[in-house]
């Protein structure tokens, strides 16, 4: 992925994972969470494994699960951004 498009990719997806807010705690609660999800944005584009992926991460830091239907849900979100930024460069 070119740098820009990447660029591009972290902004929204942080931008949406801050909004998702799944525990209610406020959209300044996640940072660590946000970057983790993030990152395997960047090499993952099943969406299954993708929302694995956040809720082990979620799960892991404040010990409450997230049902597997809400990952799947903002993973597709993820990809999304993550499809439409190739596009637009």
């Amino acid at each position: 992925m070119k740098t820009l498009e990447n660029i591009i990719m972290n902004q929204k997806a942080i931008a949406l994972l801050k909004k998702w807010d799944p525990f209610q705690l406020g959209e300044d609660s996640y940072d660590t969470e946000t970057a983790d999800v993030v990152a395997a944005l960047q090499g993952e584009n099943d969406p299954s494994k993708l929302a694995k992926v956040i809720q082990t991460v979620y799960e892991h830091s404040f010990e409450q699960w997230i049902p597997f239907e809400k990952c799947v849900e903002i993973s597709y979100k993820l990809l999304a951004i993550k499809f439409e930024a190739k596009c637009i460069i």
